[in-house]
């Protein structure tokens, strides 16, 4: 990365990216600014690089990330087709997996995505869950109501504005055990998994020579570390099991 003349507004020795506030894998209050940003800095520094981490929200983020030339990027990203043709993809930095959350006194039990389809289903916008789910939703042969992030959604969960949420395990873990939710509020959540495949998350650097550049050397400077070594240590750092 460091042969790679980098657009205005960055310095030699750093790069910046646009990201969206999702603890515990991204957010300006963690160490590091989350699991995903620990991963970014370890490989930065491998090249000398130091990272500044813009938020937005989600799809202002993809915007700005991916077609505002002062950044190199946007993350944390999930893959799919349609991504594929918009950036050049980074090796994985973590891993999510989706769950459902329902309330226990109205548990939601599905054994496939087709399970779902008489009920209101709580989503992100801008939010990719799985390719079936993702194709599904556009069809509407699911329901979602998508709203701006997950605590939203898990307000009107407890609200009964919808049955179900789609959301990841870990930042629904996080996201319980703030103050703004009472001992209540998490004793009302129930999950279920099993219809979705955990995924890996990414750095999507932007679709130019200069992006496919800093791509190739942020992936070979990552082979030189034990990137799932990091994570687990990552979640024991911040009091989670991973």
């Amino acid at each position: 990365m460091c042969a790679v003349s980098l657009v205005r507004a960055q310095t030699p020795q750093s790069i910046r990216l646009a990201g969206e506030e999702w603890p515990p894998y991204l957010a300006r209050g963690l160490p590091d600014d989350g699991l995903t940003g620990a991963m970014l800095r370890a490989v930065l520094d491998r090249l000398g690089y130091t990272a500044t981490i813009d938020y937005f929200p989600w799809r202002r983020a993809v915007e700005v990330g991916m077609h505002d030339p002062r950044y190199a990027g946007v993350m944390p990203v999930l893959r799919t087709p349609e991504r594929e043709k918009q950036c050049h993809f980074s090796t994985p930095l973590g891993r999510t997996s989706y769950v459902l959350a329902f309330l226990k006194d109205q548990p939601v039990r599905a054994g496939s995505l087709a399970g779902l389809r008489e009920l209101r289903i709580g989503t992100v916008s801008g939010y990719s869950y799985s390719a079936e789910f993702d194709t599904q939703a556009a069809q509407g042969t699911l329901t979602v109501e998508e709203a701006v992030n997950d605590e939203t959604n898990l307000r009107k969960l407890l609200f009964r504005r919808f049955p179900v949420v789609v959301i990841d395990r870990q930042v629904l873990r996080y996201l319980l055990a703030k103050p703004t939710f009472t001992p209540a509020d998490r004793e009302r959540i129930g999950t279920s998994d099993g219809l979705f495949r955990e995924r890996t998350m990414h750095l999507c650097f932007r679709r130019t020579s200069v992006g496919q550049m800093q791509q190739q050397a942020f992936d070979n400077a990552a082979r030189e570390i034990d990137l799932p070594r990091l994570e687990r240590e990552y979640w024991r750092r911040i009091g989670y099991d991973g």
